[in-house]
């Protein structure tokens, strides 16, 4: 059975006032070419399918027909649940139509599946909360997905049945998870979990969340799962959250990020990315072969010592996104920044990075405003309040912030 793993698509994503529409059709066609050429019996799309919990109206329309190009008219199932940027009641809406396409919507971690039928011989055999079993066509051995969509906390332990809270959100996910492993998973078929939930390696090095993402380790996210708390009987771990493909672990198996298909941030700057092809067999270990992408455009940042250094440099990288700081004097004038703008029509920032380091005086404070957004609000909660953020202040920062991007 061969598997594509990929998420977080976020349709209709911005990058500050530039639109990647054009870049998200170019990507999902490869990837639907590349469903092809893999001859992939089904795709799992871990979460974060669009930017938005109300996204455009030309980003639901390219979801749902790339979808529909890549189910084959339902000989190829698509299984795709919700991240922390989905509407969950707007993933399921298309459900009744999308199975007709042998398309499974999941909005909730507590989603109980129809149960259908196709011709193709596409069928959902089980269905339980959180969990499904899937007859393929022309596959023999039946996949099991063990499925957790994104919601908080406070939400996750009320679907487990559980609002306790000194009960540790990952203990209760391992004892659901081990629950429905022990029923329905043995080695007579192919194991998945999927979810889009933070997951690291115990003592492990912990991956960074993206900077401009809704982060979900923050007040009132979701804690962080270990690869410990997966059952052994799970072949797969597919994910969805972190933009970077990385592998979380390997035991009990491969546990995998696909990451993002295109750079959706400067944070992203000159990554690679992926999908990831999962050959699996019933009781075998998967075999993963990770699949560059090649569309849409390269997010870079550059420093330049002057406009002409910059002008130069723009005219050498013209297919690209940037990030640009000028080193200068003294601010930007308005005809510099004119200069820049007319020799490329890709720069999403210009900043100014000032030698002699201005310091304004407002009401006696003393404001650097060549430091970065934290820095500064880490300097006016101390001039109002006489002591340093502690980290939980500073993460609903990141969150308001995120907030305001994704507006």
């Amino acid at each position: 059975m061969k598997i594509l793993h990929t998420s977080d698509w976020h349709l209709g994503k911005y990058l500050d006032t530039f639109s990647r529409h054009n870049e998200q059709i170019e990507v999902l066609q490869e990837i639907c070419e590349i469903t092809n050429t893999e001859n992939s019996d089904a795709v799992i799309i871990a979460g974060d399918l669009f930017d938005t919990y109300n996204p455009p109206t030309e980003s639901i329309e390219l979801f749902y027909k790339i979808l529909k190009k890549i189910s084959n008219n339902g000989k190829r199932a698509i299984i795709a649940i919700a991240g922390n940027h989905d509407s969950p009641d707007r993933i399921e809406t298309p459900d009744p139509l999308a199975r007709e396409c042998g398309i499974i919507f999941i909005g909730y971690p507590n989603t109980k599946v129809t149960e259908f039928e196709l011709e193709s011989g596409l069928k959902v055999i089980k269905s339980e909360d959180g969990f499904i079993e899937v007859k393929l066509p022309n596959i023999t051995e039946p996949l099991r997905i063990i499925h957790t969509s994104y919601a908080n906390e406070f939400r996750l332990k009320t679907y487990l049945g559980n609002q306790d809270k000194e009960e540790q959100l990952r203990d209760l996910l391992e004892n659901k998870w081990k629950q429905i492993a022990n029923i329905y998973c043995n080695n007579k078929g192919v194991n998945i979990l999927l979810s889009h939930l933070f997951f690291i390696k115990e003592n492990g090095i912990k991956p960074e969340e993206p900077e401009n993402e809704k982060p979900i380790l923050h007040v009132g996210g979701a804690q962080e799962i270990f690869s410990s708390n997966i059952p052994e009987q799970m072949q797969y771990v597919a994910l969805g959250h972190l933009h970077r493909k990385q592998i979380v672990d390997n035991e009990p198996c491969p546990i995998i990020y696909s990451g993002s298909p295109l750079s959706y941030s400067f944070a992203e700057t000159e990554q690679k990315k992926y999908v990831i092809s999962v050959q699996i067999n019933c009781g075998q270990k998967a075999i993963v072969k990770e699949i560059e992408l090649t569309k849409g455009k390269k997010l870079l940042r550059h420093k330049a010592e002057s406009i002409a250094n910059a002008i130069e440099w723009l005219k050498n990288n013209k297919e690209c996104l940037v990030e640009l700081t000028i080193v200068s004097d003294t601010y930007l004038s308005a005809k510099d920044r004119k200069q820049l703008v007319n020799t490329h029509n890709g720069i999403i920032n210009i900043i100014p990075e000032i030698k002699n380091k201005e310091i304004l005086n407002y009401n006696n404070a003393q404001i650097d405003i060549s430091k970065n957004i934290d820095e500064l609000f880490k300097e006016y909660f101390i001039h109002e309040k006489g002591q340093e953020p502690n980290e939980n202040i500073m993460n609903l920062l990141k969150e308001v912030l995120s907030e305001e991007a994704g507006e």
